[in-house]
């Protein structure tokens, strides 16, 4: 399915709207610009039907089985998108600065592209939004998977504040569909893209020269443990965090990093942490094959490797605890087997920074006194997010993401002389 002009289209109608973008793009932004109020009381409004219930018949068809969206609802506020901008754009953020002989202005950087991932629902419509609140014309490529979900959101949006629907477009579009791609990239001053390495250099094989190429790329997560204040609650959220993001999300805990040389410590934690994981696994019934299935293939492939010498697999019940003897932050096998790996606190800043520019969130797990040293070590590591460990895929209004303001990379500044 396409959305175009604030209607729902069948895909055959790709053909015809593709080719007569480019005019009905520049009839837009010739006319009014679109205002980040108009699409702030939109979303509010489109927010607290969401939060009465209005929608839950609608997102039961395309949300996954156990999966929500109550990690976005708060960002749906109109309370939210006003912090957003000011935290990003400053207290008057598309007001004007006036200097000694020039006057500097915020625009919108025009036309962008979004490529977003289907690792997480709703992704598309946030990342989209973000490109409204900056009054920018939005092409959205959906990700495979999607169901539905953002077509469904973005025409309730049109349909709540009709003003954003010529600022809007969709497209069910396979990334084989190179042909289409490099049209609607050809039409944009900026292409967001949310995938990894591969996407970013297909798109960037695409985007013509002088577009503005915006990545937020794969990032990997860990958690970090170096004593506790409330052990067994901590272990309990990290454990609860860990299954209930599957690992799937940038900010997912692949590794838990403990603050010690010890191998015998690290066996000790594994065997004291696999109940925690194995309560946590139980409360989410259905993942448990897949878990087990993912555990074992790992194994199994760095059997076969030759690499799988000095680890200790700790089995659960559709989970695991695997300790392995190096100390490199890697992607886990995900869907609930977490890696374990010693690292004294004097060695993770080294460590790290062999994986620079790939750094999120670090899930801190410490003693009180230890929180504000270890904080600004796995600062100046490279993380761009600390949290507790259960709250390492919150979301909170004001954020930064992966450690930039995401709205200033979508405006311009027009300096005129006076």
């Amino acid at each position: 399915m396409i959305f175009a002009n604030g209607t729902l289209l069948p895909d055959s109608e790709r053909k015809n709207i593709i080719p007569r973008l480019e005019e009905e793009i520049g009839r837009t932004r010739m006319g009014p610009p679109l205002e980040a109020e108009a699409v702030i009381a939109a979303v509010d409004a489109l927010g607290k039907r969401l939060s009465n219930g209005e929608f839950d018949q609608l997102l039961a068809q395309f949300l996954p089985a156990g999966v929500t969206l109550d990690e976005l609802l708060p960002l749906l506020r109109r309370e939210a998108l006003e912090e957003k901008l000011r935290a990003e754009l400053g207290n008057d953020p598309f007001g004007t600065r006036d200097f000694q002989k020039t006057t500097a202005r915020v625009y919108p950087l025009g036309v962008l592209l979004h490529v977003a991932p289907g690792n997480m629902p709703g992704l598309p419509v946030y990342s989209a939004l973000e490109g409204l609140l900056t009054g920018n014309v939005n092409l959205v490529k959906l990700p495979h998977g999607d169901k539905g979900l953002s077509l469904a959101a973005f025409s309730l949006l049109a349909e709540q504040e009709p003003r954003i629907a010529p600022y809007l477009y969709a497209f069910d579009l396979s990334s084989r569909e190179e042909a289409d791609l490099k049209a609607l990239a050809a039409l944009a001053d900026g292409v967001v893209t949310w995938g990894g390495d591969g996407a970013v250099t297909a798109l960037r094989a695409l985007a013509p020269a002088g577009c503005r190429l915006i990545e937020w790329g794969h990032r990997l997560s860990f958690a970090y443990v170096s004593g506790y204040e409330d052990k067994q609650a901590e272990l309990s959220e990290l454990a609860g965090h860990i299954v209930e993001t599957g690992q799937r999300l940038c900010s997912s805990c692949q590794v838990i990093f403990l603050d010690t040389d010890s191998r015998e410590e690290g066996a000790a934690f594994c065997r004291e942490f696999l109940p925690y994981l194995n309560a946590a696994a139980a409360k989410r019934p259905g993942t448990g094959a897949q878990a087990t299935l993912s555990g074992h293939t790992a194994l199994l492939e760095r059997i076969v490797e030759g690499r799988a010498e000095g680890e200790g697999l700790f089995q659960g019940k559709g989970c695991s605890v695997i300790l392995r003897p190096d100390r490199e932050l890697e992607l886990s096998p995900m869907e609930g087997n977490v890696l374990v790996k010693c690292l004294p606190s004097g060695e993770l800043l080294p460590t790290l920074r062999r994986q620079k520019g790939r750094l999120q969130t670090a899930g801190l797990v410490c003693t009180p006194e230890k929180r504000e040293a270890l904080t600004a070590l796995l600062a100046r590591a490279g993380l761009t997010r600390v949290t507790r460990a259960g709250r390492m895929s919150a979301s909170f209004p004001g954020e930064a993401h992966d450690g930039e303001y995401s709205l200033r990379r979508y405006i311009r500044i027009v300096d005129t002389e006076i």
